[in-house]
């Protein structure tokens, strides 16, 4: 009789088949697909006003950056908002002795955002193969390379970076962790991530209020071989995420 535990009760009998969390079956009568806006309509003063209120910068002591970032841009937004965000967030962070980059609570980005913000930490040349992601609706894998020229300067190889993860770090940000962990560039300070995917898809079933939630695209590191999908990403120093700050800077 009761919608919402025949969906418990059917996603718990999924994840027992499957062993995948990210599957789920979920009721939800007032669903509405979100429509993203479209970019053209929005000028660029107001998207970076939007992108600084996910972003917190600030310069501690020790001359240590600090960038706190929940939504991972993609390269369109990137390309229109790219000076503002020059002068409002990367010259402030570029002269410090050491970055840290908070993703304990980012769960959202767009795939194209994963080159920009891994070419920052690598050289120009030569170019790196980040990322191959498998599309399956398509059939199409893209295979994501560093970058060769950037907006701004690169913060280089040599500072010191550090990546704050959480339980609750998701998808996108999974990924750019996973692949400055694995490119070496990169420490990993606080929880284990929490296994997502790079993109899903939320399928109605049949004539009902009834949705499937499924991942419809893998992420394969090429150095690994593996993905950091279901698993999620490892730290190399494991801390509760409320101490991963003070761990990282010490």
């Amino acid at each position: 009789p009761d919608p919402g535990t025949l969906a418990s009760v059917l996603t718990e009998g999924v994840k027992n088949t499957i062993s995948d969390s990210r599957v789920k079956v979920t009721y939800e009568p007032e669903y509405v697909p979100a429509v993203p806006p479209a970019m053209p309509d929005i000028p660029p003063e107001q998207l970076a006003g939007m992108i600084k209120a996910t972003v917190k910068v600030e310069v501690l002591d020790g001359n240590i950056a600090y960038l706190k970032i929940q939504h991972i841009i993609g390269e369109e937004m990137a390309q229109k908002v790219g000076p503002l965000l020059l002068e409002y967030i990367w010259d402030k962070v570029l002269p410090t002795s050491a970055m840290i980059l908070d993703f304990r609570s980012a769960v959202s980005g767009e795939l194209s955002g994963i080159p920009y913000i891994v070419s920052y930490y690598t050289d120009s040349e030569p170019l790196i193969h980040i990322d191959s992601v498998y599309d399956r609706p398509s059939d199409i894998t893209t295979e994501l390379w560093s970058m060769p020229t950037l907006l701004g300067k690169r913060y280089g190889t040599s500072k010191p970076l550090m990546i704050l993860t959480s339980k609750n770090t998701l998808g996108v940000a999974e990924d750019v962790a996973y692949c400055l962990k694995n490119l070496k560039r990169a420490t990993i300070v606080g929880e284990n991530t929490a296994g997502g995917t790079v993109k899903i898809d939320k399928i109605k079933v049949g004539d009902t209020d009834f949705y499937v939630s499924v991942p419809v695209a893998k992420s394969i590191n090429p150095i690994t071989g593996k993905s950091w999908e279901i698993d999620g990403v490892a730290p190399h120093v494991e801390v509760p995420a409320e101490d991963a700050l003070e761990t990282a800077v010490a």
